[in-house]
């Protein structure tokens, strides 16, 4: 009989990558834990992590390669799949060019590092302009401001939440996201830390979030109109002498002083709800504090003015001399450094064919991917290939590009579920179940609270006939390559790369402790290599070593901000909104994370039922310019009056999706409202928050 082991590992289902003690019996798992032995997470663990266990055993998850014939999905061989991919991907580019193939990669490709060191073996063979991915729904301002003040659009300073005294939230909720470009694991304990040690904890929201009910302050704002608040602050920070930028090498201070000196706390108050009294205020605390960090998520990423926003942030810490800082915005050295080792990124080197949006990164705004589908003529997207994403449910408006799908000659996605999206598929390819591989965190400690890093061993044996995702990308690869006929080069295993990344790294050959891939294994639970430094000066990677304060793109954009007409003070509109036991959409087939009540329902407050004659609990139509869905209503304080929320990622009672604990809580997709008109113009980020809709009863 098999004997019960214990495995030791982190959780790659959220940014946290909280540290598990798992223990099984065979290929049969008995518990999963928080390891309190863990370096980072010191045993704390949320629902998602317990799940795992149900994608392991979920009956709806693929095992083999699928192919559609028809409403019918039959099972064929590795061989075979590879084989038909590179036949009608290669048929499709020779009759139609390159960019008729588009690639989108959903946010699941950062937590599997199979993915990001062979993804692009065979998706760089395709050689499209079409590329997209999840980081133009949700967080490319952050990339596209760190690389024009930093160089690079990773270097990305991260709250020093373990020392702050001062931490301004806007746009995140941490306790449900558990953190988010903050790799935090433990975040409730750490933020009601600030408290404790006579800090503060202020956020400003639409909605009286999980966060904010733990903050010593919460601010009403309404949504889309982050940006006047945050000019508001930074004006009176110059404007009433607050302004102490520190030592570090900076152009354009000057340059940005001027910039926002016209819009005041008083004539920003008008945009943005906040009493001007009370940014002013805010402002003198932020600036006094021994130790401020100014953090913005997602929240203000997806609106209009989300660059404007990131810029904002960042300014706010950097005037204060909270920039590179203990207790203030850190970057972080971690032992696999990206930053060393990548280039710092590119935008706007060519646009999307109908709309012009620019490319940043090699990849296009996913808000224009339908309309490359439907817009005939030359370069009209023919073929698609998806990695981990179901874009139907988690860009705008996604009947358009449903419809889109529909219209493909051939469309390929490697996933383990027949979702949403994959629906559309002709083939399906699955990989190993998160358990069954291993994996190293690159992204995510690059963004973590403490310099960090670990090596997470499968838990799990690989089953017979089953490839790992990079497994997957290696054999599309030579399978594409023999198609062209064209050579390939040779590739390593991905814990060949993470080995090598790790000797050159500023833990590797050079330092004392000589981290390679052997030595990182004498530590399961994780090493902590210590708290993040002022560091930032040394990592710059612009042309001059120098930070740029304000950038002339992004100070540009001020124009467009100034000339937006104020919000209509009778305007619904909707937003967003997080919750701890979900993850976008991919989480919603598993009983232990959806059990309980319902938490899709539509957010109102109890002002706007009365003023619409509406009534808790009753079904309601929600109308946006693109479309409409039925959900149920639920009255809520927590909500800015003029404000409902609805979370994304659900959905799922669309025709051919077989996930059978989903179907039974379908709820409405967020995304069937959203437009994908509607960018932050600079970016072209999908604006998210502050859509304009009407409610009716159903």
């Amino acid at each position: 009989m098999s004997e019960t082991t214990r495995h030791h590992r982190a959780c790659h289902l959220c940014e946290a990558i909280c540290g598990l003690t798992i223990e099984t019996l065979g290929t049969q798992i008995l518990s999963i834990k928080g390891d309190p032995e863990d370096s980072f997470s010191r045993g704390h663990i949320c629902p998602k992590a317990v799940a795992l266990q149900d994608i392991q055993n979920d009956p709806n998850r693929l095992r083999h390669p699928m192919r559609r014939v028809g409403n019918e999905w039959q099972a064929i061989t590795w061989e075979e799949a590879f084989a038909l991919v590179a036949e009608r991907l290669a048929g499709i580019r020779e009759r139609h060019g390159s960019n008729a193939v588009a690639v989108y990669q959903g946010n699941p490709s950062v937590h599997n590092y199979g993915l990001m060191t062979h993804s692009n073996y065979f998706l760089g063979q395709l050689k499209t302009r079409n590329r997209f991915s999840a980081t133009s729904v949700d967080q490319l301002p952050h990339h596209l401001t760190s690389l024009m003040m930093y160089g690079h659009g990773l270097l990305i300073p991260i709250p020093d939440i373990d020392h702050t005294r001062f931490m301004l939230i806007l746009g995140g909720n941490p306790l449900a996201s558990n953190g988010s470009i903050m790799t935090v694991p433990d975040v409730e304990k750490r933020l009601k830390a600030v408290r404790a040690r006579c800090g503060r904890l202020v956020v400003v929201d639409p909605r009286r979030t999980e966060t904010a009910a733990i903050a010593d302050q919460h601010l009403f704002i309404r949504p889309g109109e982050d940006a006047a608040l945050l000019l508001g602050l930074l004006s009176t920070m110059f404007e009433e002498g607050l302004a102490r930028p520190g030592a570090l090498p900076i152009d354009g201070l000057e340059a940005l002083r001027e910039a926002v000196a016209p819009f005041s706390a008083e004539s920003m108050s008008l945009r943005c709800g906040v009493p001007a009294e009370q940014i002013r205020q805010l402002a003198r605390d932020f600036a006094a504090a021994d130790g401020a960090v100014c953090y913005g998520r997602m929240g203000v990423s997806t609106q209009a003015f989300g660059t404007l926003c990131q810029w904002l942030v960042q300014a706010i810490n950097l005037v204060t001399g909270n920039l590179d800082r203990v207790g203030g915005a850190l970057c972080t050295e971690p032992a696999v450094d990206l930053i060393a080792t990548t280039s710092g990124g590119h935008f706007n080197r060519w646009q999307s064919r109908v709309s012009g949006l620019p490319e940043y990164g090699g990849e296009l705004p996913v808000s224009a991917l339908a309309e490359e589908m439907l817009t005939e003529g030359d370069g009209q997207v023919r073929a698609l290939v998806t990695v981990a994403g179901n874009p139907v449910l988690s860009t705008p408006n996604g009947r358009q590009l449903e419809r889109a799908l529909d219209g493909l000659e051939f469309m390929l996605s490697v996933d383990f579920y027949i979702n949403e999206t994959t629906r559309y598929a002709d083939l399906i390819l699955p990989p190993t179940a998160p358990l069954e591989h291993d994996h190293y965190d690159s992204t995510f400690n690059l963004l973590a609270v403490r310099n960090v890093t670990r090596f997470n061993e499968a838990v799990l044996p690989k089953p017979a006939g089953a490839l790992h995702d990079w497994e997957i990308f290696v054999g599309l690869a030579k399978a594409y390559a023999a198609r062209l006929n064209t050579e390939l080069k040779p590739t390593l295993a991905p814990q060949q790369m993470i080995d090598l990344g790790l000797r050159a790294g500023p833990y590797g050959d050079g330092h004392p402790l000589g981290l390679s891939l052997e030595r990182l294994r004498e530590y399961p639970h994780g090493l902590d290599i210590g708290a993040l430094k002022p560091n930032l000066a040394a990592r710059l990677k612009t042309a001059n070593q120098r930070i740029q304060a304000a950038p002339p793109l992004i100070r540009e954009d001020l124009q467009r901000f100034a000339a937006r007409p104020l919000p209509a003070a009778d305007r619904l509109v909707l937003i967003g909104r997080r919750h701890v036991r979900s993850n976008n959409s991919w989480m919603h087939n598993y009983h232990r994370l959806v059990k309980g009540k319902p938490r899709h329902q539509l957010l109102m407050n109890p002002l706007d039922l009365d003023r619409l004659g509406l009534v808790d609990g009753q079904r309601v139509r929600v109308r946006s310019r693109v479309g409409a869905i039925e959900v149920e209503l639920a009255a809520s304080d927590e909500m800015m009056p003029g404000v409902v929320s609805l979370p994304h990622g659900w959905g799922h009672a669309r025709p051919g999706v077989q996930l059978d604990v989903a179907s039974q809580q379908p709820g409405a997709s967020a995304n069937d409202l959203t437009d994908e008109r509607e960018l932050d113009v600079l970016s072209g980020n999908a604006v998210l928050n502050g859509v304009p809709v009407s409610v009716e009863a159903a």
